[in-house]
Parts: structure tokens; C-alpha cells; sequence
């Protein structure tokens, strides 16, 4: 069944072409067009178009599919081109004429549309409290090893004393900025484009606002036009957060993976969480972390894919905007994945002890003892190069003693301030 039937035979190659996989990805937004279809039959019954008894007939019929997307019986058969034209399917089949009704004064545009708004914002905010967490996990760990030194680096080599609590809560503190991307995104998302239509509105006496609440959207897309063009800005705008989030998270990976190796060997894991070698049978691979800085970075590239299907389309609908689905709705499903097994896997994190005193670490001090220099009186230029003369001959000694008393420093990490900027 199609929404646009004529009664008129399409060519089997092109019919599939065109069609592709929307069977399998309109599962995700099965339950959204489905809340659609409660708002716009309640729309459609204020504004005279059905009856009260027709629409408490449809509103039944949407029932029972809500229970069946719930309860994973609901089945996209191949002879339906999508999740809309099932849905209508099974209420003409239950209610009979009633069952038609249901597509008045609406686009397949416009429910496409809502549908994936209505998924979005949801997932949005799953992701942001799975961030949540994540981000709490971080400063808990930053508390128990806020004491634990950690070599500092820059260029890979060898800088500044840090520390462990130093070193997780920065990451947590990123997520923060992250949030931010993710709360514009749901912003974004959070506008009701039903009633636009096909893209230039209805001639029926249709109720917009209702719908809106109905939907619980925080306003509408007034404008039909900008409504219909919203597709492909929307998904923009979520590929660009969620590449904002898997970048903190593949950074963080790539750490993981580089502690864990012998030449740094600050972290460990319990063997359960790490895979062996075929053929070396010492071998402990960080294999969840690779895979989540690789997942992470295929996500960071969705950007500019949502960016090249959409940048040079002119306003109205066009078939292009079909393929930012597929991508779209996997990439959540990634990230959601993502964030649970990072937190899992890095709640059992092994904090190793470092001894500063090893030779290779014998100069992360001399920051330190340059600004001890400068505190008893010798310009920073006199003290930088008189501990930068020790380091060339051989003679310099490291003091180990200096403290850092700042906020967001190794010895004032401020995790109460970072735990408090986490935005709503």
C-alpha cells in the first residue's frame, strides 16, 4: 500500500529504488506517527471533520497498534512502503471509512515530519541523561583518586605534574559543553511542523496549536514553508551534537588506550574486559575503547554527510531528504550504546600508582620550581633560565613539594562548581 496509490503500477526496480530500507528504519518511528495520529484525529474532530464517535473509534485503533509496537509485534510487511501507509492500513482494515479519515488535512511531508521531530527530541534527551550519568561517573572517579599524581603532557612529552582527579573531571567537565549543543538541538527539534502539509499549509479550518499541545511541543513551526524546510536543518544541527559529544568521548578513548599501554601503564582493567591475541598469548587489548573511539569518529563524519545531501536543495520537499533517516536514527542508537558501555567498562578502571621519582619524570617540576624562584624575587626570565641551565648540565633537582592553589588546578579541582554547571 502507498499513500500516494493512483491505482497506477510503478516499475517493480524503481518501486524498490525509491523505497529502500524505510520498512526496517520506520520501526524506530512507528510509535511517533502513532501520537501524531491521536493528536491529529483529536484536531480533526474539533474542527468538524470527523464525529466524536469516529474519533474515539480511531483513537481505539491507534491503541491497539501502540500495543503492538510496544510489545514488538508490529511487522512492516514489504507490500507496505512505510510505517504510514501501514498504520492507515490497519485502521481502514479494523474500522473500515473511518479508518481513511485519518490522512485528511495532512501530508505524508508533514507526518514524516512529525514523526521524526517527535523521535528526535525523545532520543535527545535519552542521550542527555545517559550524558548525565556518564558525566557523574567521571566526577566520582575525579574524588576517589583526586590525590593520585598523573604525568602531565604536551607534544607526548613529558610537562607538568596532573593528576587522576584532574585528568577525569576534565572530561566530565567537556560533557558539559557538550549538553549545551544537545539542549539547542532539543530546542531546535522542539517545534510541532504538523499542518504544514505537503509544505504550503491546508485549506481546511485546521487547528494547529491544538496539535501542538496535544504533542507536548514548546511552540510551533508557524511558517509552513520553514516547517517543511526544518528536514535536513533539524538533522544538521543533531549530527553536529552528537559529533560534539562521540569527539569528547573518542578523545577520552584514545587516553585510555594509550594508559593501558606498557610504555605509560598508569591504568589497567580486569581481564574480562579486555581480548587477547591469536598468536601472542600475553596480550591484553583495549578493544571496547578502540571501538568506541572508532564508533565515535564515523559519528563525527555524519555531519558533513547530513550537510552534502541538504546544503544545495531548494526550498520545498524533495526525495533527498529520505536518506537522512537511515543515518540519523542509527547514529542514536550508536551513541546510546556508547555512553552505557563507556560507563560500565570505566567504572572498573584500575588506577596504578606512578612514581615520580622514576628518571623519565624527572623534569615535570621545573615549571614549579621556576614560579618557586620567581616567588623569592628573581624575575621569570632570570628563573626560567636558571633551572633551564640546571636541566642542560645535569645539575637540576626537582622539588616536588610546590601546590597549586587555584580553581580548576591539580590540588583545587573545584568538582563542586563543575558538578553544579551541568545545565538542565
Amino acid at each position: 500500500m502507498k499513500l500516494w496509490d493512483k491505482g497506477i503500477s510503478i516499475d517493480k526496480k524503481i518501486e524498490q529504488f525509491t523505497v529502500g530500507n524505510d520498512r526496517e528504519i520506520d520501526i524506530h518511528i512507528a510509535k511517533y506517527d502513532v501520537i501524531a495520529s491521536k493528536a491529529h484525529a483529536k484536531m480533526l474532530q474539533k474542527i468538524g471533520i470527523i464525529t466524536v464517535e469516529e474519533l474515539v473509534e480511531l483513537l481505539g485503533g491507534l491503541k491497539v497498534l501502540k500495543t503492538q509496537i510496544e510489545n514488538g509485534t508490529f511487522v512492516i510487511e514489504p507490500q507496505f512502503e512505510d510505517v504510514h501507509s501501514k498504520i492507515e492500513f490497519e485502521l481502514t482494515k479494523s474500522l473500515g471509512d473511518v479508518g481513511k479519515k485519518i490522512h485528511t488535512a495532512r501530508s505524508r511531508n508533514d507526518q514524516v515530519l512529525v514523526a521524526l521531530q517527535l523521535y528526535y527530541k525523545e532520543n535527545l534527551g535519552i542521550v542527555k541523561e545517559k550524558t548525565k550519568t556518564f558525566f557523574a561517573t567521571l566526577l566520582e572517579l575525579a574524588e576517589t583518586y583526586k590525590d593520585k599524581v598523573l604525568p602531565g603532557y604536551t607534544h607526548l612529552q613529558v610537562a607538568m605534574p596532573s593528576s587522576f582527579g584532574l585528568w577525569f573531571s576534565a572530561y566530565a567537565e567537556l560533557m558539559i559543553d557538550d549538553v549545551y549543543l544537545l539542549n539547542a538541538a532539543i530546542q531546535t527539534v522542539d517545534q510541532n511542523p504538523l499542518g504544514s502539509a505537503a509544505g504550503y499549509g491546508s485549506s481546511f479550518p485546521i487547528d494547529r496549536a491544538l496539535t501542538t499541545k496535544e504533542m507536548d511541543f514548546a511552540t510551533l513551526k508557524y511558517n509552513v514553508v520553514a516547517a517543511q524546510m526544518s528536514r535536513g536543518k533539524s538533522e544538521r544541527t543533531i549530527a553536529s551534537s552528537l559529533g560534539s559529544l562521540c569527539n569528547t568521548m573518542s578523545r577520552f578513548a584514545m587516553d585510555i588506550c594509550l594508559y593501558m599501554s606498557q610504555n605509560f601503564g598508569f591504568i589497567s582493567f580486569p581481564d574480562e574486559l579486555t581480548t587477547g591475541s591469536s598468536i601472542m598469548p600475553h596480550k591484553k587489548n583495549p578493544d571496547v575503547f578502540e571501538l568506541i573511539r572508532g564508533k565515535c569518529n564515523k559519528i563525527q563524519a555524519l555531519q558533513s554527510e547530513m550537510i552534502l545531501i541538504t546544503n544545495n536543495l531548494p526550498s520545498g520537499y524533495h526525495r533527498d531528504f529520505q536518506l537522512l533517516k537511515e543515518n540519523i536514527i542509527a547514529a542514536f542508537e550508536e551513541v546510546k550504546d556508547i555512553l552505557d558501555i563507556f560507563n560500565y567498562s570505566i567504572q572498573q578502571v584500575i588506577v596504578k600508582d606512578v612514581d615520580i621519582n622514576d628518571d623519565k619524570y624527572k623534569y615535570l617540576f621545573t615549571v614549579d620550581n621556576i614560579n618557586t624562584l620567581v616567588v623569592e624575587g628573581q624575575s621569570f626570565r632570570e628563573a626560567y633560565q636558571k633551572i633551564g641551565g640546571q636541566v642542560q648540565d645535569g645539575t637540576y633537582v626537582p622539588d616536588t613539594s610546590k601546590h597549586h592553589t587555584h580553581v580548576g588546578s591539580i590540588h583545587n579541582l573545584s568538582l563542586d562548581k563543575i558538578r553544579d554547571k551541568f545545565p538542565g
